[in-house]
């Protein structure tokens, strides 16, 4: 393998060896259960065959051998009684009802594929939707599995994307990458390469990363480089641990980032503090960036942004004068409805000051699979793909992102243009319970389509209450896979260690549908022959990576200065003019403001002053919890002890104005609608904002009254509008009430 490129780790031990009566599996971890990070894991099993336990692998450099208790759990999970080990099937005439029937494999995929080509038949296969969630690795295979089919809506029931897509996007329309925050990352002897300097500053924005990430980062490498003498800036409404540590906490109010960033760059620009020559070389659009951000001193927006003006300087001033600096950015960003914009402002905090492919900066990491991107486009015709929901009201959906809109794929199954949808393939997705804005709304534009099928690991209410039939998922443990994680670029082989009942991984049940539905696009006998073809251009196969695990491509920086970020091989970056384009090109095209701005949140007390009276809080979601990872981990005992109950966060000041204290069951109430919350009141939210965690719903509840999700769900609060772009839509900045609940109500 080293002869291929590929750097990889020289384990003491062979990837399987036996620890006294266990046998012990070195692997990766990946949801579900659990995340998308990938962590090393030893899987430990008995002759049986059981999952005894999960230790996290010292050898793995990205861990170290640290693991969060997700994955030291997973035995709970993969034994839970609640576990679904059978497809199960059950009458139209029955949806909604708890009134399953254990089928064989092959009657399940027998029933998906006829109902399936039926509607083809008689509506077209655009008419059936294939969406998905966040973490398992399937982006790849549902793609192929849908584009081969001849459905070009895949998609997932988020409204705007708003997770991730925004920044993916951002980052291409305006540098034709990805950035990320370089923690050493990419080198297998981390923090000791020679080539690595430790980030003066990192900006931690958006993001709690000691308990959630994305991009392969772990939160456990902030505390490494702080350790090492970088600083931090955290900009956060609340306070957590890592903001005590803080060299300065912006305690930003959700929804405003983007404000905040152009007062930054403004502060900058005006005093002169960015990066010339990086800028005159390598930057385009500078001086139409720099006359927006005047529109923005740190003067004009500190009341809007709830940071004061001094601290808005302050701030600017560390990250310009720092050696290196580099920005740990998370999904706040991009859930508020203009998350495009904002993240472009950020950014270009980081652009102007020539902290991008550097040292401690931002970087990108070379790409060794990039199939999340979808895979198998040419099953697909140019006649089909161009009917993909939502291309004529967002074109930027045009200039290479394979999915379909999601707010307005929901649209089309209540109005029926630009045409109606019969079908649903959801894998790997809970929407009724985590993505979906307005979950009752997405319940009613569903309930009455001509077929749905589910992949998932347990009963969840989105199946309760829709599927004609549930395939059961296998768990990380109980499957073999191939994960690159996004940002890291790291290949990591997950490798099967147990069998559970009848489950399957979603690469199977993908492989063995899709050769029902199109044989030409499946060839292979098993995922495992899938997966060498799969990795045929890195010169590696399935069984070398399984044994080698975790693979690294070399890395270097500096790549925009000899032609190694653009595929003509010329100097500069991947974009229509070469540089980083400050003022996008991409943008403008696509009939977007090419420069960042900021929107007030839609309802906001910047935009609705009238509702304030009655609604008078900023209501802001998504708290991430350590124990339960989006709608997951619900019914497990051990997780659920640690956050029995949904929680609202409320400072005492308002715990008193509203008459309420810890312990109390109260409703939070907006013009979208309601959710049960149970309140803990902490001084770590602003008094004048609460805090709720998402994905919430009652697995010890009635199924039929869909696990209580309509009760608890604080998407019921959310409007599903997403941006001028057709991505970002306001999660994380709403307006709201809190009303205490009374006895018997």
């Amino acid at each position: 393998m080293k002869d291929k490129g590929y750097q990889i780790v020289s384990h003491q031990k062979p990837y399987q060896y036996r620890e006294g009566d266990l046998t012990v599996t070195r692997g990766g971890a990946w949801s579900g259960p659990g995340c998308h990070l990938g962590c090393g894991v030893l899987l430990y099993t008995d002759d049986e065959g059981k999952l005894v336990k999960v230790e996290g692998d010292p050898e793995d450099p990205s861990t170290g051998g640290r693991l969060c208790m997700r994955c030291l759990d997973a035995p709970e999970v993969v034994y839970n009684k609640d576990r679904i080990l059978h497809p199960l099937v059950r009458d139209r005439a029955d949806r909604g009802k708890d009134r399953w029937k254990q089928a064989s494999w092959d009657e399940a995929y027998d029933l998906v594929a006829e109902n399936f080509n039926k509607i083809k038949q008689e509506h077209g296969a655009e008419s059936v939707v294939f969406a998905q969630g966040t973490a398992r690795d399937i982006s790849a295979y549902i793609t192929r599995l849908a584009w081969s089919f001849g459905s070009p809506n895949y998609t997932g029931f988020l409204s705007g994307q708003a997770c991730y897509l925004p920044r993916v996007a951002g980052c291409a329309a305006t540098t034709g990458a990805m950035w990320v925050c370089d923690c050493s990352q990419q080198f297998l002897d981390r923090y000791d390469n020679p080539d690595y300097h430790v980030p003066e500053i990192m900006f931690v924005w958006g993001n709690y990363p000691l308990k959630s990430n994305a991009d392969g980062f772990f939160g456990h490498w902030v505390i490494d480089l702080m350790k090492r003498g970088m600083k931090i800036v955290m900009i956060d409404p609340r306070v957590t641990w890592l903001s005590n540590k803080a060299e300065m906490h912006l305690r930003v109010r959700p929804g405003t980032d983007a404000a905040l960033a152009l007062a930054m760059i403004d502060v900058i620009i005006e005093e002169g503090l960015y990066d010339r020559e990086f800028v005159e070389s390598w930057c385009y659009g500078f001086e139409e960036l720099a006359e927006r951000a005047r529109q923005y001193p740190p003067e004009a927006v500190d009341e809007t942004t709830w940071v004061p003006a001094d601290q808005i300087r302050e701030a600017a001033r560390l990250l310009a004068g720092a050696e290196s600096a580099c920005l740990q950015w998370g999904v706040a960003v991009d859930m508020t409805r203009e998350a495009v914009p904002a993240g472009q402002a950020m950014l270009a905090l980081f652009e102007i000051t020539g902290n991008i492919d550097n040292p401690g900066g931002m970087i990108a990491p070379p790409e060794i699979l990039a199939y999340s991107g979808g895979w198998g486009r040419e099953f697909i015709s140019d006649e089909q793909w161009a009917k993909r929901i939502g291309l004529a009201e967002y074109p930027l959906y045009n200039f290479g992102f394979p999915c379909s809109q999601p707010d307005m794929t929901i649209k089309a199954m209540k109005t029926g243009k630009p045409y109606a949808i019969h079908g649903l393939w959801l894998q790997t997705t809970n929407p009724m319970a985590c993505m979906a804005a307005e979950p009752q709304e997405f319940y009613r534009m569903c309930k009455d389509l001509d077929f749905i099928a589910v992949v998932d690991m347990f009963m969840t209410p989105t199946a309760a209450a829709l599927a004609d039939v549930v395939l059961p998922a296998a768990a990380y443990p109980e499957r073999e896979g191939i994960s690159f994680i996004a940002g890291v670029q790291r290949g990591v082989a997950i490798n099967k260690v147990i069998q559970n009942g009848e489950t399957k991984s979603d690469m199977q049940i993908n492989l063995e549908l899709g050769r029902r539905l199109n044989p030409e696009a499946w060839p292979w006998d098993n995922v495992e022959d899938m997966f060498t073809d799969m990795l045929a251009d890195t010169g590696l196969t399935f069984d070398e990576l399984r044994t080698h695990s975790p693979a690294y491509q070399p890395f270097e920086y500096h790549r925009y200065r000899k032609g190694k970020l653009r595929a003509d091989g010329q100097p500069g970056f991947n974009t229509m003019t070469g540089r980083i384009e400050l003022w996008s090109n991409f943008y403008n095209q696509a009939g977007l403001d090419p420069l960042p701005y900021f929107e007030e949140p839609e309802p906001g007390p910047g935009s609705t002053p009238e509702l304030l009276d009655r609604y008078p809080l900023i209501l802001t979601t998504g708290a991430r919890n350590w124990n339960s990872f989006h709608s997951e981990h619900r019914q497990i005992p051990r997780m659920r002890a640690m956050r029995p109950d949904p929680i609202v966060e409320v400072h005492p000041e308002t715990a008193a104005k509203f008459g309420v204290r810890d312990g109390d069951w109260v409703w939070i109430e907006n013009p979208t609608g309601h959710a049960k919350r149970k309140v803990q009141v902490t001084a770590t939210v602003d008094p004048r904002m609460v805090s709720c965690d998402h994905g919430w719903w009652l697995p010890e509840n009635d199924p039929e009254n869909f696990f209580d999700v309509f009760d608890v769900n604080i998407n019921n609060c959310i409007q599903g509008i997403p941006g001028k772009s057709g991505m970002g839509a306001n999660y994380k900045c709403s307006l709201c009430t809190l009303r205490k609940i009374k006895d018997g109500e």
